[in-house]
């Protein structure tokens, strides 16, 4: 058995090192982050401009558009309940709303074709009173785009994600979200409206190091967008339950899904692609999910790695300066690639499933090898013998047959076909064939085998 609950003492002087960076070069008047690993926080750090005043695990910051995680959430509970599904239009259940025919979906993926964000005047800097109904939210033209043709990142989409959850669940959303996310996760430093200990905003002039406060305005409807306060400690319990599920929230199964990416990214975007709430980062062959989030006076970031099981959080109160997201990621990046996961210990299956273990070994799709492997979750895994190419997971299903998970066959149906005698014939992929030995003249594929059989050539 190993701890690891601690760091080496070098990559805790490379993690404050890259905060106290941060900090200085982008002139922000604190910043707080921490770093999770296997579950537990193993570093937290600070840096303030004012002497023996840096905030801790417990502070409050506001966090913008990571509030969109905990609406997906919600809409994602609504959809395993059985109450809408994901491809049904926001019409269906929220008539009324001039959204057209965009679907949930298409909400929560971006890809709705609607505004980037709310009508004049500017939204976070405004009251919500200002807008009372969706209908000032979405103004007069509210699809610049058709819908399920781009991605387009949009506030208002979320907005009417937000109206979604109250009108199914009959309750506020943020009933709901205590209700339903932040009790059963025990998240109780995040809130609609801030409690202390908590950060002022602030905005620091772009050419002299002075500072102004910044609104803290309540956002109405626009709320479900990006209203929340929140610390590091409860956004790394946040990540945790998005890196592994929680039954009492929603279940692994439906927060892989978020993690999916249900649409491209935009041309100029640098982030990567976009999931159900979640974005979706590439940092060199690094995957990682999360969101950034920023409102006058703060930024925020929120990086997770299931890969390397590390999670990191940066939190500052600046309209601009700081790059969040990179030192985010680079806290992630310099855990991970310092102090690598120890892999868990090989252990054989607890029993032997003889109709599964005569499966394995080589199959061929006409010439090409293929190898078909048994999982110890008792899934299968058939991937090219040699060189890149096509491969996948796949899940039993009660009939039989077996679901692909990923890659290019995710989805797709693989199939045990036998002869008349019970014998196995081949493995029916999509349509594809694959049998024992190439071309198999003994098995049912498509077209037949040649007669002659293999032959060379004579000189």
């Amino acid at each position: 058995m190993t701890s690891s609950e601690t760091l080496l003492a070098g990559t805790r002087r490379a993690l404050l090192h890259r905060i106290a960076t941060a900090q200085a070069e982008g002139r922000t008047p604190s910043l707080v982050a921490a770093v999770q690993r296997e579950g537990a926080i193993v570093w937290t750090g600070s840096r303030s401009c004012v002497d023996g005043h840096g905030p801790d695990g417990d502070t409050q910051y506001r966090i913008g558009s990571l509030t969109k995680i905990f609406t997906a959430v919600m809409v994602l509970r609504l959809r395993d309940e059985g109450l809408l599904d994901l491809d049904d239009p926001l019409e269906k259940h929220l008539p009324g709303t001039g959204g057209g025919g965009v679907t949930v979906f298409q909400l929560l993926g971006h890809s709705a074709g609607l505004a980037a964000e709310a009508p004049a005047p500017w939204w976070e800097r405004t009251p919500g009173s200002v807008r009372p109904e969706l209908s000032d939210v979405l103004g007069e033209h509210p699809l610049p785009h058709p819908p399920g043709r781009v991605h387009h990142y949009s506030n208002p989409g979320y907005t009417l994600l937000g109206a979604l959850v109250e009108k199914v669940r009959g309750d506020t959303w943020a009933a709901v979200l205590r209700r339903e996310i932040l009790e059963p996760l025990g998240m109780d430093r995040t809130t609609v409206q801030p409690q202390a200990p908590h950060a002022g905003g602030w905005a620091v002039h772009p050419w002299a190091d002075v500072m102004l406060p910044e609104p803290a305005e309540d956002l109405g409807l626009m709320a479900s967008a990006g209203q929340l306060w929140s610390t590091t400690t409860d956004l790394l319990r946040f990540a945790l339950f998005l890196a592994r599920g929680d039954d009492r929230v929603l279940n692994a199964s439906s927060v892989e899904q978020m993690r999916a990416p249900a649409a491209p990214a935009e041309a100029h975007d640098s982030i990567g692609n976009y999931g159900l709430g979640l974005q979706v980062l590439r940092q060199g062959s690094r995957r990682l999910l999360g969101h950034t989030g920023s409102l006058p006076g703060f930024l925020a970031a929120l990086w997770f790695s299931t890969e390397d099981d590390v999670a990191a959080v940066v939190l500052t109160n600046v309209t601009s300066g700081p790059a969040v997201a990179a030192v985010a990621a680079d806290l992630v990046r310099i855990v991970a690639e310092a102090e690598p996961r120890i892999p868990e210990p090989w252990r054989p299956l607890p029993e032997v499933d003889a109709d599964l273990l005569a499966l394995t070994g080589t199959w061929y799709w006409g010439t090409r090898a293929h190898s078909l492997n048994l999982l110890a979750d008792r899934w299968l895994e058939l991937r090219p013998s040699q060189g890149p190419g096509r491969g996948a997971r796949f899940r039993a299903r009660p009939d039989g047959a077996w679901t692909g998970l990923d890659g290019y066959y995710a989805g797709e149906t693989l199939r045990v076909v036998r002869a008349d005698n019970g014998t196995v014939d081949h493995l029916d992929l999509g349509s594809f064939v694959f049998t024992r030995e190439p071309y198999d003249p003994g098995a049912a594929v498509p077209g037949g085998v040649d007669e002659g059989g293999w032959r060379g050539l004579p000189r």
